[in-house]
């Protein structure tokens, strides 16, 4: 089992990844991506590949004023 530090680095780059073309100042599309990727984790998803897929497939689903 990951250490929790080890589990927010990989959250966190993820997000990163997938938001990469989003501004930091986007924090709903951004925070929207995290939440979705989080929820993901919680059910067990631990591939970073499956992790990055959902926030892709999140982002693409946000509002358009989010991206």
């Amino acid at each position: 089992m990951r250490r929790f530090g080890d589990c927010l680095t990989v959250l966190s780059s993820g997000v990163d990844e997938v938001c990469e073309s989003v501004s930091r100042a986007e924090t709903g599309a951004r925070a929207h991506v995290a939440s979705k990727i989080l929820e993901a984790a919680t059910r067990g998803e631990t591939s970073q590949d499956h992790l990055k897929q959902v926030g892709r497939q999140a982002l693409s689903q946000a509002p358009t004023m989010w991206r």
